[in-house]
């Protein structure tokens, strides 16, 4: 009966061990999954891959919010929105910012709102 046992114990262990379809799924959720491949020998390209995300994402936020203050302070100073992001370098930004490769400034006038946008 315990030679019975021990192989059936060792085949019900292995067979727990492999990865449930509850994470499987939730893996490509995160931002930070699309660079996680697993293999400890890309580690270093994944790693890096994410750290050039990091801060293009950092560049968005920061210059969207900088953006975001100098319009609400032209607003405010001048009583309407400006009509174009271009009103606001000579006296509430020295310039625009520079958005990352591949993306631009999309500015709503109506709204006041700044995206930053995939070209």
């Amino acid at each position: 009966m315990k030679t019975f046992i021990i192989p059936l114990a060792a085949v019900f262990l292995v067979a727990g061990c492999g990865q449930s379809d509850s994470t499987k799924s939730t893996a490509g959720t995160s931002p930070a999954a699309k660079n996680d491949s697993g293999n400890p020998l890309t580690a270093p390209a994944d790693y890096l891959g994410a750290v050039v995300d990091a801060k293009k994402h950092s560049e968005k936020v920061i210059d969207v919010s900088a953006l975001t203050q100098a319009i609400q302070l032209f607003n405010v100073q001048e009583g309407r929105l400006p009509k174009s992001l271009d009103e606001l370098v000579p006296n509430y930004i020295g310039k625009l910012p520079p958005t990352p490769f591949g993306t631009k400034l999309v500015y709503d006038a109506t709204t006041g709102t700044v995206k930053v946008v995939k070209q």
